[in-house]
């Protein structure tokens, strides 16, 4: 075939003749793409090499022929060409302009072909036919100015092309995923986002959904029936039952709900936001206003108003300052719903009452989504679809709704399914979803144990019902080890027991080596790992770059090998897509990227492979598919392999491989890999011993897939044998050269010479090849991976990099053995390029044993430019090999040449950890600096402890939910502690026997939840404490955990666990660090040290804590406190190399200031002690003529005893705020009567008449007592003051009581005018005045906020009303407060915040605990 090239140029033709795609009969297209290149710099000339045609219909003919050849036999898209010339003089469209042709490499993105009908090697093609070619190239010069490209790469949105799932789609349409089920554990599968209604065969798509973290639980125990069609909810309101509900029992349960435990954060804070703009900024502006115009109007000179006046001014004083505060502290918790469950005689049926109003019949009844496959939107504005299932038969209702938008997403990538644009299509769109929730929303979106294990009892008990295919998981951390753990155990169980295909990402915490995560990270190399990928039709079509660059890894995509040495990354795929949302978002769709969206792509195309296997009828296992995965994946050129593990995923060579080798017999069978005396998955050489050679054992046991079938398991083990070839592409890695294996472990060793190795990372792999059928790849490797690092050379211990050129997503690694002495490294980088700057990852991380790759490391986003230098310092690891990483962020275009360094610094102390005790004196140590570095020591103490031990433990075994098929029953350890603030602070508990480990851990799961002593649900934490701390307010909290596992008796080992409570201290705390003993000792100069020109080491001595400086009863209980040393003077060195430091403090000593008087006796002494014993146990009795009596011989032996009255009154008047709260509304009723409160009133004046208020006042008056027995004096004028201001605000509750509810009151006597009682309570009042300030942001007196409250309401000042009862609230929370504060609210006519008051009331006073 004869090629002629052509520079486009223009010339003066006329318009060709064009006949389009419609009238020549095309077919369509598989695929289009655009041209990478437009306009296009290049046309190219063929000839078909075909007959010629002269007439329009036989051309037609011939250019069917040839789309028909190119689509058929070459497996091309479309007809090659862009355009086709008849010997008609007619041009025929083919690919048309701007489309990506097929005609000859590497012009085929940046020319457009256009082919001569004919056979043209011995003569020139007919004038015409020419003529017609010249027209249409010089009708594209014309139109180039004003050409654009009219179609959109959809087909790029969700990338298909990269991976062959379009070619294979195209030739097995019928393989699309039908009759695979993927379970997703993630956030939770929105069923009414676009594409997830049904599959290509017209089934449901989401047949299951389950919140397995328990968020969405309802306790729906409690059963009631209906009274003249009514039942009162658990919020108090009145459901009526609609007629047309069937309940054959008439039974219904019911329950409450927060929405907000529903919603993901987003659409939490949009409802927030939305909310406050309709039905509270508005109107609460307009109160405000109308507020400060009436204050306005007072005058302003208060000397020249009398009293009433003065407090008709503070009590609008008071309405404005409430209402500034009600703005201040808006906070809106959410409505909560009723919830009614029933069984209608088939199946369970919910309703939840989303009106808020108890009118049911307007809300949508739901049964269980496994039956009905039914969901429905809570309301309108939050757009959040939920469905319902039934637990504990009827117990426990559970609202699946949505922790994220992530789970959606990921299930759009796997199985979308669009009828009309099927471009917009998941991978699998004719698979079936089980969404399996195991985000928490409770925290954020974290998975966590209890989650998991129940996503995968679910997956286990669903195999018998609708079997489980393939899950996908893209979510997981960083574990510190992968070698064990109870949730790994589970996950090769659903894998090596259940058959199931496990599909996870790798992480997002690249570029560095060795961040793969957990899963698929895990005990055994079970789990599939798929790293992200960005192809270039993706970098125009997803990101909208100006222009495509080479397909590469994202620079964020984790990398492998796995901390022990395993590959981590098994394959790559497109991790970007925009597709499908929730609809709660309010979008159709949305561009995400991550690992997170590789994974999805490679758990479809799994599917679509597995369908293909079942309706063909060919075996398989889970290790058959990662095996094919492996073999059949293309390596990417230039791309290095720990990102892209085997490769970029091959669907059409993945089904050829696994139908080819269906029948081998290592198809169901994994090879365990075990590696020296540590048992790691791979060899991973990285340390600072250069040894040159390397011995290791290598450990190879296969295992087999269970099988029911005993007969067949048992042959399959006995008839297993394998000669294997090992073979290595690595010189520098001696191994043998066979091995023969059967159902037993073998073990071989190899011998690794680094002679000669370069710096850098080296890896390889051993591969082996069944020598019976070698084609087929290899059935098990052993990766290997070698750190060669660079010593850093003395003095100066740094190392300098110039004239660095860096193109997007080029990647340059450095291993360096940081020096001994080293504890903190600084790196700088400057663009060369005055005019240009770029976008850097800066990526330094050094591993250490048992530990995540996140334990020291730093991963930073920068910008590089030539003005300043870009600096960024972090902690290092003396005599370990650090990884430094400098990479130009994938999507930065441009190159750019850097100049960069890293420079290493240190001041290394003796004990890196210091625990110091009190009592201990000077607390001594060295620190050694690397090369003389100023040495500044520095303590600051951020946090107190306090160490809570539990009040109550229980271990229960739980529901059928959790119990591990066949019937391993999990037990729950619920712990409950309790604890109380004397001040606000930040608070984070904290279990330090199960934090820190998730994956790892021995136990499934630890949570906890943190509520007021009103039941309020506050927050929870989980394994990481660091992620949740929590603001609190003065006062008693409760806080539960519950810890799970199957074996009870390890359970009840943690029945005294005792738990961490961190809390944030006001102002942080320097402890004083000395040069010397004798410094330390008298509090001298502090020490400090210059620079010196070597390595020097010094003593530290650390003095105590001053008294002054900590003072126990002005904080928080405590027993220890938290924080941080730093050596450095240097800044860059102070703000990262810092140590722990956890100072134990004395348990603090009571001073005994009763000190007994010399002058009595031992009898005196008993006596007064009797006499006290007496009076408060008198407070403690039940009312009644005992008490009376007892009460009576008290006042004839001590009858000058103030105390006794104060002690009766607590007896028959005890001080409740329910019953002391004053009625805002109008009362119709009271339990007080009029004897009684006159009887209360005689025993406040018996006191209030045997103190001198006048010498009482006199007293505190004076400023310094110089009387010897001061002390005493003051103890007792403290008791009587206490006393009397008792008395005198009880008086003055009562006169307010007779004010407001004398004509109620039932019994006989006449009661005082209403002046009088007027007069009598502004008596009280003036007298109290003498003594407090009851607006005084200060006080905490009971009485006197409570005699305040009710002098407000006399005076019908609800300004002081509503303040009085806030500060009430403030000291000790209760729904009867909050009841009072609506009132006062509705009296005020503020009905937006009576609204927003009720709304909140049944989030703060709940009936009961929330559940796990």
């Amino acid at each position: 075939m004869k090629l002629l090239f052509l520079f486009i140029a223009s010339a003066l033709a006329g318009t060709p003749t064009i006949i389009s795609r419609r009238e020549w009969g095309a077919r369509p297209p598989r695929e289009t793409n655009p041209l990478k290149i437009n306009p296009p710099p290049f046309v190219v000339i063929h000839h078909s090499e075909s007959q010629a045609c002269a007439t329009t219909a036989r051309c037609k003919t011939l250019v069917k022929n040839i789309q028909s050849y190119h689509m058929n036999n070459r497996g091309w898209e479309d007809i090659g060409y862009n355009f086709l010339v008849g010997g008609d003089g007619k041009v025929y469209e083919g690919r048309g302009w701007n489309k990506h042709g097929s005609h000859v490499v590497p012009y085929n993105n940046k020319s457009i072909g256009i082919c001569f009908i004919g056979s043209f090697a011995a003569a020139p093609p007919p004038t015409k036919q020419i003529q017609a070619a010249k027209d249409l190239i010089a009708y594209g010069v014309k139109m180039t100015n004003n050409i654009l490209e009219s179609d959109y790469p959809v087909w790029a949105l969700l990338p298909k092309k990269e991976t062959g799932v379009n070619n294979f789609l195209a030739k097995y349409p019928e393989y699309d995923g039908r009759g695979i089920v993927i379970a997703i554990f993630d956030s939770g599968v929105d069923p009414g986002a676009p594409g997830l209604q049904t599959t290509s065969d017209g089934k449901v798509k989401v047949i299951e959904r389950f919140d397995c973290s328990g968020c969405g639980d309802v306790d729906t125990s409690t059963i009631v029936t209906p009274k003249e069609g009514f039942i009162t909810g658990l919020s108090g309101k009145k459901l009526k039952i609609p007629e047309n509900w069937t309940n054959p029992t008439n039974n219904y349960r019911i329950g409450v709900k927060r929405v907000f435990d529903l919603y993901p954060e987003r659409l939490r804070e949009r409802y927030q936001e939305e909310n406050k703009e309709t039905n509270w900024d508005n109107r609460h502006k307009i109160a405000l206003a109308e507020a400060n115009h009436r204050l306005s109007k007072l005058d302003t000179n208060t000397s020249a108003l009398n009293e009433s006046q003065k407090l008709v001014k503070e009590d609008l004083e008071n309405v404005v300052e409430m209402l500034n505060n009600f703005e201040k502290k808006y906070n809106d918790l959410g409505p909560v719903y009723d919830c009614v469950l029933f069984h209608d005689g088939n199946k369970w049926v919910a309703c939840v009452d989303t009106t808020e109003k108890g009118n049911l019949s307007e809300c949508v009844l739901l049964g269980e989504y496994s039956i009905t496959h039914q969901y429905a939107r809570l309301t309108e504005l939050d757009r959040l679809n939920y469905s319902i299932n039934v637990h504990d038969d009827g117990n426990v209702l559970e609202l699946v709704g949505l922790c994220s938008s992530h789970g959606t997403h990921v299930a759009s990538i796997a199985s979308a399914y669009f009828p009309n644009e099927p471009y917009l299509n998941g991978i699998a769109p004719g698979a079936q979803i089980i969404s399996l929730t195991i985000g928490d929303g409770r925290l954020g979106s974290m998975e966590t144990g209890t989650a998991l294990v129940r996503a995968m009892i679910k997956v286990m008990k669903l195999q018998a019902t609708k079997p489980i295919h393939v899950i996908n998981m893209s979510y997981g951390e960083h574990a510190h080890w992968s070698n064990s753990g109870r949730i790994g155990e589970l996950m090769n169980e659903v894998v090596n027991k259940y058959g199931v295909v496990w599909v996870a990402s790798a992480g997002n915490h690249g570029p560095a080596l060795s961040t793969v995560g957990t899963p698929p990270d895990i005990s055994q190399e079970t789990i599939i790992g798929v790293g992200a990928y960005v192809s270039p039709e993706m970098m125009i079509a997803e990101y909208s770059m100006r222009q495509k660059l080479p397909g590469t890894p994202y620079t964020w995509s984790s990398r492998g090998p796995t901390i022990d040495g395993g590959f981590g990354v098994t394959v790559c795929a497109p991790g970007g897509a925009i597709t499908s949302v929730p609809n709660f978002t309010l979008r159709n769709s949305q561009l995400m990227n991550g690992t997170s969206m590789a994974s999805p792509h490679v758990a479809g195309a799994v599917g679509i492979l597995l369908s293909a296997l079942k309706q063909r009828g060919v075996p398989y296992s889970p290790y058959s598919v990662k095996r094919a995965l492996e073999n059949s994946a293309v390596k990417l050129v230039d791309v290095e392999s720990h990102a892209q593990g085997h490769g970029l995923l091959q669907v059409e060579k993945c089904f050829e491989h696994l139908i080819t080798y269906s029948s081998t017999q290592e198809r169901d069978v994994r090879f365990h890999i075990s590696c020296g005396p540590n048992n790691t998955k791979g060899v991973y050489i990285r340390n600072k011993l250069r040894l040159d050679i390397i011995e290791a054992s290598i450990n190879v046991e296969p295992f087999f897939k269970y099988m029911k079938d005993v007969s067949s398991s048992t042959n399959n083990k006995i008839i297993f044998s394998m000669r294997l070839t090992l073979s290595c592409n690595a010189a520098y890695v001696n191994h043998p050269a066979h091995l023969e294996l059967s159902n037993i472990a073998r073990s071989f060793f190899i011998k690794i010479d680094t002679t000669g190795l370069p710096i850098g990372v080296h890896n390889t792999s051993i591969d082996a090849f069944d020598v019976r059928c070698v084609e087929k790849g290899p059935v098990f490797r052993v990766p290997i991976t070698i750190i060669q690092p660079q010593e850093i050379i003395e003095p100066t211990y740094a190392d300098k990099f110039f004239n660095v050129s860096f193109s997007p997503n080029v990647i340059k690694r450095h291993f360096f053995v940081v020096p001994d002495l080293a504890t903190w490294a600084v790196i700088k980088l400057r663009s060369r390029d005055s005019h240009a700057g770029g976008h850097f990852v800066i990526h330094c991380m050094q591993i250490l044993p048992k530990q995540s790759c996140k334990t020291l490391e730093i991963n930073k986003h920068v910008t590089v430019s030539s003005n300043n230098d870009c600096i960024q310092s972090f902690p290092v690891k003396g005599g370990l090999v650090l990884e430094v990483v400098i990479a130009k962020y994938w999507a930065n275009i441009g190159e750019l040449t850097i100049d960069y360094g890293i420079s290493f610094h240190g001041i290394k102390p003796s004990q890196p950890n210091i625990t110091m005790l009190a009592a201990d004196g000077i607390y001594s140590l060295e620190v050694t600096s690397l090369h003389g570095e100023e040495i500044f020591p520095s303590i600051t103490f951020k946090n107190s402890v306090q160490i809570l031990k539990p009040l109550e433990s229980k271990t229960v075994p739980l529901t059928s939910r959790d119990v591990i098929p066949p019937s391993k029953q999990i037990y729950e350890l619920n712990l409950t502690y309790t604890f109380h603030l004397n001040k606000a602070t930040e608070v984070c508990p904290n279990s330090p026997l199960l934090s820190d480990v998730l994956y790892e851990s021995e136990f499934e799961s630890q949570l906890w939840m943190l509520f007021d002593n009103n039941k309020q649900f506050l927050g929870c934490g989980d394994a990481y404490p660091s992620k949740y701390t929590i603001k609190l307010s003065k006062g008693d909290y409760t806080i539960k955990m519950h810890i799970r596992h199957d074996k009870k008796d390890y359970l009840d080992k943690l029945s005294d666990t005792p738990l961490l409570l961190n809390q944030k201290l006001p102002n942080p705390i320097t402890l004083d660090v000395y040069s010397s003993h004798s410094q330390a000792v008298i509090g001298g100069k502090k020490a400090i040290f210059g620079h010196t020109l070597c390595s020097s080491t010094v003593p530290l001595y650390i003095a105590p804590l001053p008294s002054d400086k900590y003072v126990p009863k002005n904080n928080n209980t405590a027993q220890y406190l938290t924080g941080y040393i730093t050596y450095a003077k240097d800044e860059l060195g102070k703000k990262v190399d810092c140590y722990p430091v956890k100072y134990i403090l004395c348990d603090s000593v009571k001073k005994n200031n009763n000190k007994s008087d010399k002058d009595k006796s031992k009898m005196d002494e008993f006596r007064d002690a009797l006499k006290e014993l007496k009076i408060q146990w008198l407070a403690k009795l039940d009312p009644g003529s005992t008490t009376d009596e007892f009460y009576n011989d008290l006042l004839n032996e001590y009858p000058d005893c103030l105390e006794l009255h104060t002690s009766y009154l607590q007896c028959i008047d005890p001080f409740e705020p329910k019953k002391q709260l004053p009625s805002i509304k109008k009362a119709v009723s009271t339990t007080l009567t009029k004897p009684i409160v006159k009887k209360y009133m005689a025993l406040c004046d018996q006191v209030l008449n045997q103190v001198d208020h006048e010498k009482l006042l006199a007293y505190f008056s004076i400023k310094v007592d110089l009387r010897t027995e001061a002390l005493q004096i003051k103890a007792q004028m403290e008791r009587q003051k206490t006393t009397f201001i008792e008395a005198l605000c009880r008086k003055g509750i009562y006169l307010c009581c007779l004010l407001e509810l004398g004509d109620i009151m039932e019994g006989e006597g006449e009661l005082p005018s209403v002046d009088d009682l007027n007069n009598s309570i502004s008596e009280v009042w003036h007298m109290l005045l003498k003594f407090v300030d009851p607006v005084d942001s200060k006080m905490t007196n009971m009485f006197v906020l409570y005699f305040a409250l009710w002098h407000s309401v006399t005076k019908k000042q609800y300004g002081r009303t509503l303040k009085y009862l806030v500060r009430i609230q403030e000291e000790k929370p209760s729904k009867d407060v909050e009841e009072k504060i609506i009132d006062v609210c509705h009296t005020n006519s503020w009905e937006h915040l009576v609204q927003y008051l009720q709304r909140t009331i049944l989030s703060k006073f709940p009936i009961a605990y929330k559940p796990f």
